[in-house]
């Protein structure tokens, strides 16, 4: 099974690296890519907390503790596993990002994406859309900008998915 998983990785890896994005595609994603280095997260978190109603307290502290839950397990998932990030083993034909580091399993970006999308949808179910939106933008955009494999990024978004229901239950 593993191999089966780490040829379907490097198959999509040689994909996304040698594909010559349309200039659209590239702003969306490194725009995707960026959002998710947390500043969307923030600003979901100012306008949940000036119009966020009663639960607004509630649903900041479930994407909050998910978030920070989230971040401290993808640090030590990353050295745990020590996989090296698509961009090291094969050059990207147009992505110049630097990684945030080293390691490529889990996708950090996309476990806080869904850390967060998860509990705030379920505090604010019309957001959903919006939510799994920029969650799966966030995801899509580490794919294709060499950052991290397929596998990388599924296990993110279901230990994300997880830690932000944890985080809903927990308040």
């Amino acid at each position: 099974m593993r191999g089966l998983i780490t040829r379907g990785d490097y198959s999509i890896m040689h994909r996304a690296n040698n594909w010559v994005a349309p200039r659209w595609v590239r702003f969306y994603v490194l725009g995707a890519t960026r959002g998710g280095d947390g500043w969307l997260w923030y600003a979901m978190g100012l306008a949940i907390l000036f119009f966020g109603g009663e639960v607004r307290f509630a649903a900041l502290g479930a994407a909050g503790l998910s978030s920070v839950l989230s971040i401290l397990l993808f640090l030590w998932l990353k050295r745990l596993t020590g996989r090296r990030r698509p961009c090291h083993i094969e050059p990207h034909c147009w992505a110049k990002l630097l990684p945030p580091d080293k390691f490529s399993f889990p996708s950090g970006h996309t476990m806080t994406a869904f850390a967060v999308a998860i509990p705030l949808s379920l505090f604010y179910p019309d957001l959903t859309i919006g939510l799994f939106f920029c969650a799966l933008s966030i995801a899509t955009s580490r794919i294709l900008l060499g950052m991290h494999f397929l596998s990388d990024v599924v296990a993110g978004a279901l230990i994300g998915t997880g830690l932000g229901y944890i985080g809903y239950i927990a308040f």
